[in-house]
């Protein structure tokens, strides 16, 4: 009897044709699973569980089609057959009908897949999913909603944080869900709690539904009234009160979220039902103190009201270390509090990094947890791709969030994307359409590359839609004027302006300095210091560089080298006090050259450029103080080559400051000064025409 060989072995067994089998039905399996599951909502870990039971499963069959053969008589071991028995070729034929089955249903699933992705004119996946989300936003314009300021009826006016809080959390919860289409708390702050004129806001907004509420709170009870406006015929569509204690207030935010959720005909996915209904806490003293935390967090005016939000959420985390939310919103504002100079510490990033880290191991599904550990890579350590990656794990949990768009903007100018940045600030603009900051953003990065007139149209912009803002937007626009070397226009703002305004002293100072005019800045500036808080932190110096150059370049060099001691030693003060910002580094290096100090200045300079890194935002400030401290050393060859670079670079000298700054004076004479001078004006005026 001749043995048979191995692949005569397989063929008579039908492995091969079950190999085929197996192959072709697994991978109709997993598109099934991959494009049908989810739209019913199925947990993406059931989906995953399909793929692999797909895989593992291969090696079974195959082993199984080895040791068993479907017969007419059923399913029977190979062993217990002849070796020479032939094996029915109905197993055979009835395998190839089924191959040829799954074969015609893959080449159908391939074309439909074909013809769908050559679809809108060659359009790519990106831009058929953005073409897709934006029609499914025009669709859903019917489950957009804006939730206006609580109505707080209280008896003690210092419970209105409660209602502020209240509402804030309400609103959060729904920006989770992502079938609806919510506006952020930003630009639906600014209207009156109960408005007359209702489908006018709703119409700015963008929004068919609006939220109406009112909280009361006495003692240890809390009434909220809530409910759901149709906007444009004034239809009340849902409407609830709620009678809670303090201990059992936990769960109300999500029960109103859930029916809102409801009354449009949203449907939550597992996720969404669990991050809106999960209760941040079940201590009231905590929640109590998150809500004041929250309160100074949004109404954010001036440092102090971080500062004052930082005391009450660590309160709220120490009465309850297991409040997630809180120890999320704790980091968040410490970011802040560290990236802008106020406590930069070593010690104080520790802090930082422990309340991220604790908000993320209490809970990792988090929305808000997402975004305090990209704050913490962002603001504390600059790891600039570890946090745009926490910012997107946040966008997916909060799908209506403004600020995680917007945060992964402000990364992306540092990482020198500036169109990507440009989008993501337009997507936040979308999504919360009165937030100037948005754009004014936008307006940073036209400026940074030297699109002035771009960055005054968005300015302009703001102005419509936020007229009492018209002080700040007005010393933003003179400011731009200055950078394009448009003295008369930034004049013609000014003279609308105080120069008394101690807000404004920086502004008028360096109007003043470019004009050549140093008497009005000295005045100005001595007034200014002389109160004792008006520039706190590693600003002061700056102030007192200003002066210092005030006097010196006016003809007194004794009073100008006495205020660059001055400014000299309050940074020296506060480096040892632990602030090393690059700020304070930049304005100590300028303080220091101007003194004559060169190996000292050179240090500091060099010091400010190490700070930030690989930076695109802040790293040509920190090189334009380097060549302004080569310039004043003397040490022209050298200031010379690190202009050529900047004026190159986005964010790099201004070509105003070229134009006017006496600092630059000791180059004007050499023709490369020059060259550059006019290279620079050019582009500005043509980007303008």
């Amino acid at each position: 009897m001749n043995r048979l060989s191995l692949w005569e072995q397989l063929k008579r067994r039908n492995v091969p044709r079950v190999a085929a089998f197996y192959a072709g039905s697994a991978w109709l399996l997993i598109q099934v699973a991959t494009q049908v599951l989810p739209f019913f909502d199925v947990p993406n870990w059931a989906v995953r569980l399909v793929v692999i039971a797909a895989f593992v499963g291969f090696p079974f069959v195959i082993g199984l089609s080895w040791f068993y053969e479907l017969t007419p008589l059923g399913l029977r071991r190979e062993s217990d057959m002849a070796a020479d028995a032939s094996i029915p070729r109905s197993s055979g034929r009835g395998l190839d009908r089924g191959i040829i089955a799954v074969l015609l249903l893959a080449v159908v699933l391939l074309l439909a897949s074909l013809f769908i992705s050559r679809g809108h004119g060659g359009a790519t996946v990106q831009a058929r999913a953005a073409a897709d989300t934006a029609a499914t936003v025009e669709a859903d314009t019917d489950k957009s909603i804006a939730v206006l300021p609580f109505e707080s009826l209280s008896d003690d006016k210092a419970n209105a944080y409660f209602a502020l809080g209240i509402q804030d959390e309400i609103l959060t919860r729904l920006s989770k869900i992502g079938g609806l289409r919510v506006i952020s708390r930003t630009s639906s702050a600014r209207y009156a709690s109960n408005p007359d004129d209702l489908p006018d806001i709703a119409k700015k907004l963008g929004v068919a539904h609006v939220l109406e509420g009112s909280v009361q709170k006495s003692g240890d009870t809390v009434r909220i009234n809530v409910q759901l406006i149709h906007a444009a015929t004034d239809r009340h569509l849902w409407a609830e009160t709620y009678d809670r204690k303090l201990d059992n207030i936990f769960s109300v935010e999500g029960e109103v979220a859930q029916s809102i959720a409801e009354a449009l005909n949203t449907r939550l996915t597992s996720r969404e039902h669990a991050a809106v209904n999960k209760a941040p806490t079940q201590n009231p003293a905590a929640y109590d103190l998150y809500l004041r935390g929250l309160t100074y967090e949004l109404r954010f005016s001036s440092n102090q009201d971080y500062l004052d939000a930082e005391r009450y959420y660590r309160e709220a985390v120490r009465a309850d270390p297991a409040f997630a939310l809180a120890w999320a919103h704790l980091a968040m504002t410490q970011s802040y509090i560290y990236l802008n100079g106020m406590l930069r510490t070593g010690p104080y990033l520790a802090e930082l990094r422990n309340a991220a880290e604790t908000a993320m191991k209490l809970q990792p599904e988090l929305g808000e947890a997402w975004l305090a550990r990209g704050y913490y890579f962002y603001r504390g350590l600059g790891d600039f791709d570890a946090a745009i990656a926490a910012f997107e794990q946040a966008s997916r949990r909060l799908p209506n969030s403004a600020e995680a768009n917007a945060a992964i903007a402000y990364v992306q100018r540092r990482q020198g994307k500036w169109d990507e940045a440009l989008a993501n600030l337009m997507i936040a603009a979308h999504r919360d359409p009165q937030n100037i900051s948005y754009w004014t953003g936008m307006a940073e990065v036209h400026a940074a590359r030297r699109l002035y007139a771009q960055a005054q149209a968005a300015l302009d912009h703001v102005l419509e839609i936020s007229p009492d803002r018209v002080l700040t937007l007005k010393s933003t626009k003179a400011n731009y004027y200055q950078d394009a070397g448009d003295l008369d226009a930034a004049q013609k703002i000014l003279d609308t302006l105080s120069p008394d305004d101690p807000e404004l002293a920086t502004l008028f100072g360096r109007q003043w300095l470019y004009r050549h005019d140093y008497a009005p800045i000295a005045v100005k500036l001595e007034k200014l210091l002389a109160q004792p808080d008006a520039q706190p932190g590693d600003d002061k110096p700056s102030i007192y560089s200003l002066l210092g150059a005030s006097y010196h370049y006016g003809g007194e060099p004794a009073k100008g080298r006495a205020a660059f001691s001055e400014g000299r030693r309050l940074a020296l003060e506060l480096r040892r006090s632990g602030v090393d910002s690059f700020n304070l580094s930049c304005n100590l290096g300028v303080n220091e050259a101007a003194l004559g100090h060169r190996e000292a200045a050179l240090r500091e300079a060099r010091h400010c450029v190490e700070l930030v890194g690989n930076d695109h935002w802040q790293r040509p400030f920190a090189e334009t103080a380097l060549a302004q401290v080569q310039a004043l050393l003397g040490d022209n060859e050298d200031a010379l080559a690190t202009l050529t670079q900047l004026v190159e670079t986005p964010n790099g000298v201004r070509p105003g400051d070229l134009r006017y700054s006496p600092v630059w004076d000791p180059l004007r004479a050499d023709a490369r000064f020059q060259t550059l001078l006019a290279k620079t004006m050019a582009r500005v005026e043509s980007a303008a025409r």
